[in-house]
């Protein structure tokens, strides 16, 4: 029996076979694994290990060689291989043993990249959602930033966007939470909960509490209450605008089916008689005698409530989607896809002053007093700006996404905004930063409104409240004081576009894609009336005495709520 350790026997054979041209050092491991364990007892090798190991050293030089014939890695492949199976099995049996186990990982990568292809595509179908939520929008008003991405035609001209509003028929939750966050941070009673369904509530509208408007034929994107008579303006994808006379007391189920005078405002191009693409928003002067609608022609027009044309504004070169009078009447203010904002004359017809601060388009505008104003934009930025001045006279940063909405608080002391960043903030002049940072939105948020309460208004001993409504479906009260949230309304199943507070401060309506318009109480943070179309709800709006409200349809009509406690 010859005496050799198992160290100078793997020299021997490893030197044997790569002198031979035997490279691969998993023959070496093999070798090694078996030797160990041949010497776990006494550390002596069997009679004939040695030309055996040589032997299979001479088979392994054979399976190299046919495997690098073929297009064959011929290291991978035998990566694939454990030590024991080299010194086990004969090259037929590990030429076997590769392509099995070749075939075996070729099957885990498929199914693994179909899994991975699976998840993409439910990632890509998530996003497709959410930007159809936004497309929704933006092509009327609402979401309006996507538009930026749109190729301009080759005569500068934006191209018109096609309508995807789809139906929505899922059904509500049985049950509506109602967080009081304010209550619980000082010990007082869990949250709300209304275990009731909305379409169930014990005060859920009835038909002959609601007056429907026909007329539209394409999809309603705004409404707006006259402030002095009982007028209701809406704006649509039909290129027309209309002023509806409501008439003026409690509906009985005659009123109710009564109809309804209506002035039709058909928007044309001036030049052509063509009609313009959509009437994307609308707003009356301080005494209603004037109606100022915004199209995605680019063109603002100004009507008499009698529904005559008196004007054409026209100077933006993109859709206007939003304009707003001042208090005193005598300028309009505009903001426009180009990226500006232009203050109107409206004594003469003209533009008196035109600002070009944004890098992106203006999603909204919002007058501070009768000369200053504020403007935000898909660039992430907001400016205050002043008739007369060529500068922004402040300038707010600090959203991380484009900024979808402003207002000033009644004071005009208070700048809200609201972004798609998730957050809310809450700014005033005498600071470059953020007063109140409003985190709680899980998505973006789309609008934002000040309750007409606190001091300076009709209700002055009332606390002042911001609304914020967003994408997660939710609407959030704030206390503005301390920059807290006091009550989380969850009710809605889809993205909510439209909140309105009441004359008086004590409601809220809301609008929602899911198809519900609520009316919240404010104080207790609980629906009290629930009404359901069959289309999604682009804008809600309160008339000046607070009986009755408005909301406007994706399925081409106008829906007026009798609302009387």
């Amino acid at each position: 029996m010859i005496s050799i350790t198992s160290t100078e026997l793997n020299y021997l054979v490893f030197r044997y076979l790569h002198e031979s041209g035997f490279t691969h050092s998993a023959f070496a491991f093999g070798y090694e694994a078996e030797i160990d364990k041949c010497n776990s007892v006494d550390n002596m090798v069997p009679p004939g290990a040695l030309v055996t190991f040589i032997q299979k050293g001479i088979q392994y030089l054979e399976l190299e060689a046919n495997l690098s014939g073929s297009d064959a890695d011929v290291d991978e492949d035998f990566s694939f291989l454990q030590p024991l199976d080299l010194i086990t099995k004969d090259p037929n049996e590990l030429q076997n043993m590769l392509k099995s186990k070749k075939e075996n990982l070729r099957q885990q990568k498929f199914e693994s990249n179909k899994i991975m292809n699976d998840l993409s595509q439910d990632d890509t179908r998530r996003e497709r959602v959410q930007e159809t939520e936004k497309e929704k929008a933006i092509e009327h008003k609402m979401e309006k930033k996507r538009l930026e991405k749109e190729k301009e035609q080759p005569k500068g001209e934006y191209k018109e966007i096609q309508h995807t509003y789809q139906n929505h028929t899922e059904k509500h939750e049985d049950k509506v939470t109602v967080e009081n966050l304010e209550n619980r941070a000082h010990g007082g009673p869990e949250p709300m909960e209304i275990s009731q369904s909305p379409m169930s509530l014990p005060d859920d509208t009835q038909c002959d509490d609601v007056k429907i408007l026909n007329g539209h034929t394409s999809e309603v994107f705004a409404c707006a209450w006259n402030p002095s008579a009982p007028l209701l303006a809406s704006g649509s994808g039909d290129s027309t605008a209309r002023i509806w006379k409501i008439a003026d007391k409690h509906w009985d189920s005659g009123v109710q089916n009564e109809p309804v005078n209506v002035m039709v405002l058909q928007h044309f191009r001036e030049s052509t008689n063509e009609k313009a693409k959509d009437v994307t928003t609308l707003d009356w002067n301080g005494d209603g005698t004037l109606l100022a609608t915004g199209s995605y022609d680019g063109q603002a027009r100004i009507w008499s409530r009698d529904g005559e044309l008196n004007s054409t504004l026209n100077k933006h070169k993109g859709p206007i989607f939003s304009l707003k009078w001042n208090r005193k009447g005598d300028y309009l203010l505009s903001g426009s896809v180009d990226k500006t904002a232009i203050v109107w004359n409206i004594k003469t017809g003209e533009w008196k002053q035109l600002f070009e601060f944004h890098t992106g388009p203006t999603l909204d505008v919002d007058w501070r007093n009768n000369v200053s104003f504020a403007t935000c934009s898909t660039d992430k930025m907001i400016h205050v700006c002043k008739i007369g001045e060529y500068r922004p006279i402040k300038t707010f940063s600090g959203h991380q996404d484009e900024v979808n909405a402003i207002k000033w608080d009644p004071t005009g002391s208070l700048l809200a905004s609201c972004s798609d960043d998730h957050t809310a903030k809450i700014w005033n002049l005498k600071q470059d930063n953020f007063l109140h940072d409003l985190k709680e939105h899980v998505k973006g948020i789309y609008t934002i409104r000040w309750s007409p309460t606190g001091p300076s208004t009709n209700s002055p001993n009332q606390q002042l409240v911001l609304a914020s409504a967003s994408f997660d479906s939710t609407i959030k009260l704030w206390d503005v004081e301390l920059g807290s949230l006091l009550y989380s309304l969850n009710g809605h199943r889809d993205p909510v576009y439209s909140i309105a507070f009441s004359p008086n401060g004590e409601y809220l309506a809301s609008g929602s894609m899911d198809r519900y318009l609520y009316i919240w109480s404010v104080k207790e943070g609980k629906i009290v009336k629930a009404y359901t179309g069959k289309g999604g709800i682009f804008e809600v709006n309160w008339n000046k005495d607070g009986d009755k409200v408005a909301a406007c349809f994706s399925n081409n009509i106008v829906c007026v709520l009798d609302f009387r406690m």
